[in-house]
C-alpha cells in the first residue's frame, strides 16, 4: 500500500443513503481474482443503462468529477454484504477518501486495510462539505479537513492512522514483528 498523508481534490457528492456493497460493485463483476480492474464497475447499475450507455444524470458521469479522489456519501455507506471488492472498486476508480456520517463496520475496516481513508463526520459537517464547490484538503497527519474557509477535525483510531500513514497492509504489519517471530521460531523448533 502507498502511504497516505494528504489529499487535495474536488469531492464527488453521492447524495444517497444506505449505499450497499452490491451497488458499489454489483455481484456479476466479482469474477476478477486480483484487486485491480474493479473501478470500471463502480456503481455500474447507477452509472450505465442496460446497453452500457452512461447515464447523464449520474454524478460519476459528470466530467467535473472525473479525477476526484474524495467521495462524499450519506448515512450507512457500505452496508450489505462484507465484500472487500467494494473498497477495491472505490480505490481502483481513484477514490482515496470517503466522508460520511456513518459506515457499515466491515466496510469501514476494509477501507483501512486497503489504503482508503473513511472519515466519519457529523450531519452538519457533511452538509457543509456537500455545499463546497472548490477542492477539499484532507490531512491525515493533522486529522483535518479544509475547504472554502471551512476547517474541521476528525477522529481516527491510532492503529488505523499508523497503518495509513506508513502504508502498511496486514503482511507489512506482521513483518514489523519479524525479529520476535524469528526468535519464537528458534525457541520452539520441533
Amino acid at each position: 500500500m502507498e502511504p497516505f498523508k494528504k489529499i487535495k481534490s474536488i469531492a464527488t457528492p453521492l447524495d444517497k443513503v444506505n449505499v450497499d456493497t452490491d451497488q458499489i460493485v454489483p455481484k456479476q463483476f466479482l469474477k476478477l481474482v486480483q484487486r485491480t480492474g474493479f473501478g470500471q464497475y463502480l456503481f455500474y447499475d447507477w452509472r450505465y443503462e442496460k446497453e452500457g450507455i452512461p447515464r447523464k444524470d449520474f454524478i460519476l458521469n459528470d466530467s467535473k468529477y472525473k479525477n476526484s479522489k474524495i467521495l462524499l456519501a450519506r448515512d450507512n455507506f457500505g452496508c450489505g454484504s462484507s465484500r472487500e471488492h467494494a473498497v477495491w472498486a472505490l480505490d481502483d476508480y481513484g477514490f482515496k477518501v470517503v466522508i460520511s456520517t456513518s459506515f457499515a463496520d466491515i466496510f469501514y475496516n476494509n477501507c483501512f486495510k486497503n489504503g482508503v481513508l473513511p472519515i466519519k463526520v457529523s450531519e452538519e459537517s457533511l452538509q457543509k462539505l456537500f455545499s463546497v464547490k472548490s477542492e477539499i484538503e484532507v490531512d491525515l497527519e493533522n486529522q483535518s479537513i479544509r475547504a472554502d474557509g471551512l476547517s474541521m477535525s476528525f477522529d481516527i483510531e491510532p492503529h488505523w492512522k499508523k497503518i495509513l500513514l506508513e502504508g502498511l497492509d496486514d503482511i507489512a504489519m506482521t513483518l514489523l514483528h519479524e525479529k520476535q517471530i524469528v526468535q519464537y521460531e528458534k525457541a520452539h523448533k520441533i
